[in-house]
């Protein structure tokens, strides 16, 4: 985990890499439960037989969905900010799911810093790219640029 110690350390961030989350394993019960909280059972994510026989690839998928909720705690394991007080989810501007994440794999997130934006009052926006890698994957899961509102 990177440690960023002020608000001046973290504007030097801006363009660069801060880090990569540990590796999270998508087993079955974990799509399942998404599943039931939001009303998606789709067979391609939940009907492991199914999927098998007559998905193009091969096995159950994760949600987008479930792959974007990640995030948060996948970038958590990536940097802490000393004296921040509260980080607000303040959306995304882009998401694009690039590949699927196969039941059994693993995944973790990259994360980019774009930008670190004053909003007043100890508040700063921060504007990050985040991309979900698959565990020996070709291309990422997914990426997305997540805005979060950091307070001090």
């Amino acid at each position: 985990m990177q440690v960023i110690e002020s608000i001046e350390a973290l504007q030097g961030w801006v363009g660069r890499e801060i880090g990569a989350s540990d590796w999270m394993t998508i087993d079955q019960e974990r799509v399942n439960t998404f599943a039931d909280a939001t009303a998606d059972h789709q067979w391609i994510h939940v009907d492991v037989e199914r999927a098998k026989r007559e998905s193009p690839f091969g096995a159950p998928i994760a949600h987008g969905f479930l792959t974007l909720s990640l995030l948060p705690q996948l970038t958590s394991q990536i940097k802490r900010i000393e004296g921040v007080t509260t980080t607000v989810n303040y959306g995304l501007d882009k998401v694009r799911f690039i590949a699927p994440v196969p039941v059994g794999s693993r995944v973790r997130a990259r994360q980019k810093l774009e930008a670190v934006e004053p909003r007043g009052d100890n508040r700063y926006m921060l504007r990050n790219t985040v991309t979900i890698e698959i565990e020996n994957g070709d291309k990422p899961a997914c990426i997305a640029e997540s805005l979060s509102l950091i307070i001090f």
